[in-house]
């Protein structure tokens, strides 16, 4: 599991305007069971995403698709993590692992 920390390095001027780019990226890798969990920090200076990903090299390779990085505008820095405990609405990510 890995929580990918964004950090925007561009204004919010340049971050709106890719923001439709953006989410079409989220949308594939959603569709692709990449991405579980996504959404902008507050305050709004990046955001976060919840991936379940083969390993860090394989997420890594996909966040570098991102208009958000082809663009400049965002870093990504990805904490690799074992969850070990959930609540039961998540209990599902675990895979019967507790």
């Amino acid at each position: 599991m890995f929580l990918v920390h964004v950090n925007y390095v561009k204004p919010a001027e340049v971050i709106d305007e890719l923001l439709p780019a953006h989410r079409k990226f989220l949308e594939a890798n959603y569709e692709a069971g990449l991405f579980l969990l996504s959404g902008p920090r507050e305050p709004r200076t990046g955001g976060i995403i919840l991936a379940q990903a083969g390993s860090r090299w394989e997420l890594a390779a996909v966040l570098e698709q991102d208009p958000f990085v082809t663009e400049g505008a965002a870093t990504y820095e990805i904490i690799e993590f074992k969850a070990t405990r959930t609540g039961k609405a998540l209990r599902f990510l675990l895979d019967g692992e507790c």
